[in-house]
Order: C-alpha cells, then sequence, then structure tokens
C-alpha cells in the first residue's frame, strides 16, 4: 500500500507550503498528492493543522473485493491514524457505473466506520470519476447517479508547487517503477565492469592507507557526484563515478553520513543523485541508493516512490537492515516530520 503524504515539508527541503480551497481542488490534485494518477482506488486525506483545513498523510488502496472491504477500511484507517489528524477526506476514484446509487457505497460505509472507532470524523466522502465529482452524502441532484459536480479547470496551486520542486507525477504506479528500472544489457554490462574495476581500487587504497582514507574518499566522491545532479548540471555521472558512490555506500558510516543531505537544501539533487545510482548501479550495490533514495521520497511526501525503492532494495539484498526498518516504519506511515526528527537525531548522536 501507497502512503504518501501531502503535507509540504519544512522550508530547509525547498518546498512550498499550500493549503487546497475546497474538496474539489482537493480531488482534482489526488495524483499531486499520490505522485501518480489513481485508478480504481480508495484514498484518505487526513486534515490537520489548527483549523484542520491543511493537507496532511495521504493513504491509497486499491479497491478491494466486496468481502475484503471491512479489513482494508480497518487497515487504512490505522494507517492515516498516525498523522493524528482533526478529520479526513475521503475519496473513491473510479470508472464504475452507477446502480441503485453510486459505486462502492458499502466500502464507504466500512470506512467511514473504522473512522469513527478511531475517533476521527470523515469530513468529506466522494467519487472520482471521469472529471467530475459527486458527494456520497449529498442528496441534491447534482450528486446523484448521472450527475456530478465538474472538477475545477485551470491549473491548481498544489500542481503549480509540484512543478516549481520537480515533481513529475506519473501515469500510474508502474510509470513511477520505471524511472528506477535498470537499462539495457549493454548499459548494465558497462556499470558491472565500472563497479569490478573500483571494487578492485578500493582494495587496494584500504591496504596502502587504511579504511578511514578510504571512507574519506567515499565521501568526497558522493559530494562530488551530488554537485553534478544540481539543477543546471548538463553533464551526466559517469559509470566510475556511479560505481565510486555506490561501493562508497557499503560503508554504513558513509552511508549514514548521506541520510543528512535529504534534509538541506541540496534535497532535490540528493534524490537526482540516488535515482541515478539506483537506476544503475547492479544488485547488491543498488540496495543502499535505494533506501537513501526511499528516504528523499519519503521526506518530500512521495510515499509511493519511497515504497517502490524499498522494494527494489529489499530485492537486492533482503538482509539490508536500514531498508527492512524503513519498510516497517513506512507500512506503519510514520509521518516525514517524525522521520526527519529522528534522523537530525541520530546524526547528532554520531557526531558525538
Amino acid at each position: 500500500m501507497d502512503a504518501p503524504t501531502g503535507r509540504p515539508a519544512p522550508p530547509d527541503t525547498g518546498r512550498i507550503h499550500v493549503r487546497l480551497a475546497d474538496v474539489g481542488e482537493l480531488a482534482a490534485s489526488l495524483p499531486q498528492l499520490l505522485g501518480f494518477h489513481p485508478r480504481e482506488s480508495v484514498v484518505l486525506v487526513a486534515l490537520t493543522g489548527a483549523g484542520g483545513n491543511r493537507v496532511g498523510l495521504t493513504v491509497r488502496a486499491d479497491i478491494p473485493p466486496p468481502q475484503h472491504a471491512a479489513s482494508l477500511a480497518a487497515d487504512l484507517a490505522d494507517r492515516v491514524r498516525t498523522g493524528r489528524p482533526a478529520g479526513v477526506v475521503l475519496a473513491v476514484v473510479s470508472e464504475a457505473t452507477d446502480g441503485d446509487g453510486l459505486p462502492h457505497r458499502d466500502l464507504v460505509h466500512d470506512v467511514v466506520l473504522a473512522m469513527t472507532a478511531c475517533a476521527i470524523p470523515v469530513r468529506e466522502a466522494v467519487l472520482v470519476r471521469a472529471g467530475r465529482r459527486w458527494s456520497y452524502d449529498c442528496p441534491d441532484a447534482c450528486c446523484a447517479p448521472g450527475g456530478g459536480i465538474p472538477l475545477p479547470g485551470g491549473v491548481t496551486e498544489l500542481e503549480v508547487a509540484a512543478v516549481a520542486t520537480g515533481v513529475v507525477v506519473e501515469p500510474d504506479r508502474t510509470a513511477l517503477a520505471a524511472r528506477i528500472a535498470p537499462g539495457d544489457r549493454l548499459a548494465r554490462s558497462s556499470m558491472a565492469s565500472a563497479c569490478a574495476q573500483v571494487a578492485v581500487r578500493c582494495a587496494e587504497a584500504v591496504l596502502d592507507r587504511g579504511w578511514d582514507a578510504v571512507a574519506a574518499q567515499s565521501w568526497a566522491a558522493v559530494l562530488g557526484a551530488l554537485t553534478r545532479c544540481r539543477p543546471g548540471a548538463a553533464v551526466r555521472l559517469t559509470d566510475s563515478e556511479v560505481a565510486r558512490v555506490v561501493w562508497g555506500l557499503r560503508d554504513r558510516t558513509v552511508r549514514d553520513r548521506a541520510l543528512e543531505l535529504a534534509l538541506g537544501q541540496d534535497a532535490p539533487a540528493t534524490e537526482q543523485l540516488w535515482t541515478e545510482c539506483t537506476r544503475r548501479a547492479p544488485a547488491p550495490l543498488d540496495a543502499a541508493p535505494a533506501t537513501l533514495l526511499a528516504v528523499s521520497s519519503w521526506l518530500r511526501g512521495d510515499g509511493a516512490m519511497a515504497g517502490i525503492a524499498l522494494d527494489r532494495a529489499l530485492a537486492a539484498e533482503p538482509g539490508y537492515a536500514l531498508a527492512r526498518l524503513l519498510s516497517q516504519a513506512l507500512d506503519a506511515c510514520v509521518p516525514p516530520g517524525d522521520l526527519r526528527r529522528l534522523i537530525r537525531s541520530a546524526v547528532a548522536a554520531a557526531d558525538h
């Protein structure tokens, strides 16, 4: 299950704060909240802030068979309540046709009951279909089957913020996963050769200068590659540069220092670096950058990409401890703000 958040991060990540005016604008902004266009999905959007009008944690799941609706509703409620919302908006995205009423009404009923059990009110429950929305609670003709209210036209504030921060909305989750899919056979062969050469050089350097000296070189390689991934840098990382970074990340101290890069002004470049390294590195060397990519994605609210990256890390190295820990936290919908505080605490502890 994907568990992204729509709440923008603090200013140090370069993100932009937005507020959505009404449920129509919220429904139109679901692709930006999720990172892809949902299909046949049930989505819960948490409402936070003093007035309960700020977009917070967002969770999504495929619409289940009727016999599994109640258990899915309970799971969604458990996940969204970790954000401690004042309320939620429930959106069912489906092209199912109307019967005696709007489709998936029983699923909506189960979700409302599950949220009530958590003492969290469902402020709105809407069906989103074919560019229109319907309210499951509205008795007026505009929300009757066959009616519907058009979603807002033009560009929403959240779409503007997404463009400004470089967020690309994919047509579906498969396209999202394709961002880090390995290259063709020739590219993989070239990358494997570069990694083998770097491995030999690193082993010789450890023998000649010691582990600490090589770790320092590894960190310098990360920072150098990061510079090449900043906006405006047009030169693609070479295979040797990628290989040196991913080998360096096998050192846990280097990897843990790299975690903090996602917290600062270079967060977009950091995410680009981990994306490039994950896509090009052979297993199991892709486990570390994929885990770091998950952190970067999670902190900017893209739980879908975070989940895909963690799946890649664990496929490459099933016992990779940090990826397993983060996967458990993502499943529990730990809010990005909590993850940010954990990283800062861990870095501060390491510095002492």
